[in-house]
């Protein structure tokens, strides 16, 4: 049984072109978003941890971590209404990547972008201006938007201006880019821990708008891609000249036709929302619910939201606990670089399956210490609190080869381009979701399950690990509109690709 196949037909031919400064510069200045993204991940972990930010906003949290002992070391944090200021975010990214969807079809990826750096901008303001909750709340709300604008349109966009043999790579500079904000975050919270004054948590929450300006104001200079050109316009002259551009060569006549042969098809769907549930689009569908959600339960976010809250459970004190988050984030951030070099020679299977089983047994090993040595009362030793992270640090370096750049990079580019924003939208939605549902339920969980937490996650991994090596054909070096051969050839999904081009004649079911 052919588990994984590598298509030989007619879309494995390569496009004139090479890398060029111009294309390199513009998918910089798009991948800032994930910066965005990643800073706000980083930032609120910190954040919830700081003494004078829970004595302000939430008193109750602060009374049970300064003055109650008898209360277990899972549950110490566990308050719905601290995990509604860390998941309202994601909640209302979830309906602005709804809203980001037509917006990228008709209006193109850079002006979705835009409006994502806006919102974000205002909503960090808010954040380092909040005198009450309230205050607080509708700025993440607002981050949430751009959040959800932002992480719509920019893998598309850098799935678009790459040159086929390294889209990879390129996708994967947004994830290595979500990876330096959580790193710059986790920096900065550990910095204004020691500012007198009690206001330090102001700053974490205002500097997310240093990315936001960059991305913003970078955005305006941004070529739309020939791709968004030629979809929602008809110039394809235009198109031609960005394509020869982006590409360094006068010769992408062969590019451009498949791109304007895509587009035709695309124009035809007036409903991607309606079009992406038919028959020939079931392995785009499945994909784009249940990579997404794969993504969430790795149990990635509990350790990017809560680091620091984690290793203040095993017996670490809040300076030391954000340094240990300072170094998880090293370590993400080297792990996802060493992913851009190697995702467009190694494949996307093989990174999935190697870092599925890094993190499956570093949760395993995890889950088994905690259990044993910590309980509800006690404190790790120094040498175990030590083992502990360097598990947690394995654990990041296996998620940030695999599903962490592959949960964006493998979704952004399966897609035709008639249900590419429909999908995309998909794709971040279920993610959305499920980061907020974790966001929301996890210090709830931590208090019950305790170290059965690890466990969990873990069973999650095993699942997904083993759903990639039978279900995702391999996407490397194929040029993004002629992805549809990797369905028709795999042993699965070619009976719903070759069911609708045998029979589908005008067949809406």
């Amino acid at each position: 049984m052919a588990v994984g196949i590598v298509p030989t037909s007619e879309g494995s031919a390569d496009y004139n072109g090479r890398i060029t400064w111009f294309v390199v510069l513009s998918s910089i200045v798009a991948a800032t978003g994930g910066i965005i993204f990643g800073y706000d991940i980083g930032i609120s972990g910190g954040v919830i941890s700081m003494a004078p930010f829970l004595k302000k906003f939430f008193p109750e949290v602060f009374t049970k971590m300064t003055h109650v002992a008898e209360i277990s070391n899972y549950c110490v944090f566990d308050s719905q209404l601290l995990t509604s200021f860390t998941s309202s975010l994601y909640i209302a990214g979830l309906i602005a990547s709804f809203l980001a969807s037509p917006v990228t079809r008709t209006y193109g990826r850079k002006p979705t972008i835009i409006i994502g750096g806006i919102a974000f901008l205002i909503g960090s303001a808010l954040g380092g201006a909040a005198s009450n909750i309230y205050m607080l709340l509708l700025g993440r709300i607002l981050l949430g938007v751009g959040v959800g604008f932002a992480n719509q349109a920019v893998p598309l966009y850098l799935s678009e201006m790459a040159p086929a043999k390294y889209r990879g790579s390129f996708n994967i500079a947004f994830q290595l880019c979500v990876g330096i904000g959580v790193l710059f975050a986790s920096l900065l919270n550990y910095g204004v821990l020691k500012i007198k004054g009690g206001w330090g948590w102001r700053i974490s929450l205002a500097m997310a708008a240093a990315p936001a300006t960059f991305l913003t104001i970078g955005a305006f200079f941004l070529p739309e891609t020939a791709n968004s050109l030629i979809q929602h316009g008809n110039d394809h002259q235009k198109a031609k000249k960005i394509l020869q551009r982006v590409r360094g060569t006068t010769d992408v006549q062969a590019e451009l036709d498949d791109l304007i042969k895509a587009s035709d098809k695309s124009k035809a769907v007036k409903h991607p929302f309606k079009q992406i549930i038919k028959r020939k689009y079931r392995p785009q569908l499945v994909m784009s619910i249940l990579i997404p959600f794969f993504q969430q339960v790795t149990g990635i976010n509990v350790i990017s939201f809560y680091a620091p809250i984690l290793f203040q459970t095993i017996g670490l004190g809040a300076s030391a606990s954000l340094m240990s988050a300072v170094v998880t984030g090293v370590v993400g951030t080297s792990a996802t670089f060493l992913a851009l070099l190697i995702v467009d020679r190694v494949g996307r299977r093989a990174m999935f399956s190697f870092g599925g089983i890094q993190m499956f047994v570093s949760q395993m090993l995890i889950g088994i210490i905690m259990a044993v040595k910590l309980g509800d009362h006690g404190v790790l030793s120094k040498g175990y609190g030590l083992l502990v992270l360097v598990l947690i640090c394995i654990y990041v370096a296996g998620f940030s080869l695999s599903w962490g750049p592959l949960g964006w990079l493998v979704p952004s580019e399966i897609f035709p381009l008639e249900i590419r924003s429909a999908g995309q939208s998909i794709t971040v939605a279920v993610g959305l979701i499920f980061t907020f549902i974790i966001a929301q339920t996890f210090l709830a969980m931590l208090c019950h399950l305790k170290s059965g937490i690890f466990f969990f996650f873990g069973a999650w991994v095993a699942i997904m690990t083993v759903f990639v090596y039978f279900f995702l054909p391999e996407t490397r070096n194929l040029p993004i509109e002629n992805m549809e051969s990797i369905w028709r050839d795999h042993w699965f999904w070619k009976r719903f690709v070759f069911y609708q081009q045998d029979y589908d004649k005008g067949d809406t079911t």
